[in-house]
């Protein structure tokens, strides 16, 4: 008999209360903060004026995850060619780890790419995040040493969703 794993309580409770926007310039202080919660831990420091670029140019497809108004995640699914998408800036509140606001997400994204006709999801992770994704079978293509800075390696992975 397979075991099922049921989400703790207070998981459900933070997933029940999740909303999500389009990201909007207002919410650009909210995104860095976030940004700067996952760093060093998973972003290098000198992505940050990437970061802010991004951000800049207020990317249509771009979204914040919300808790009683508080934004506690960000991502964005964005065309990659025929069949394919590219994940884009995943962030995640870190104090509010392990209540189901990663899956949550990666669910969205991954609701997202069948909507769309998207066989194949590309993430370009850290060597920190891609344990993340693996979770969901994302697979590694390959890895580029020191590829976000140094001490930050770069892995791109691909997640395989078949056909939509």
């Amino acid at each position: 008999m397979a075991c099922v794993r049921r989400p703790h309580r207070h998981q459900d409770i933070m997933r029940n209360s999740l909303s999500w926007a389009a990201f909007t310039r207002e919410q650009r202080a909210a995104c860095l903060a976030l940004f700067d919660a996952n760093c060093p831990e998973f972003f290098a420091p000198n992505e940050r004026e990437d970061y802010e670029s991004f951000l800049d140019d207020e990317p249509t497809g771009y979204e914040i995850c919300l808790v009683e108004g508080a934004v506690v995640g960000a991502f964005g699914l964005f065309d990659a060619g025929p069949g394919r998408g590219r994940l884009n800036w995943i962030l995640l509140d870190p104090r509010r780890k392990g209540l189901g606001i990663g899956t949550a997400a990666m669910e969205r994204v991954q609701g997202q790419a069948w909507e769309r006709d998207i066989a194949v999801i590309e993430i370009a992770a850290s060597h920190k995040s891609a344990g993340f994704f693996a979770r969901f079978g994302a697979v590694e293509v390959r890895t580029t040493s020191d590829g976000w800075g140094p001490g930050m390696h770069r892995v791109d992975m691909e997640l395989w969703l078949g056909s939509a």
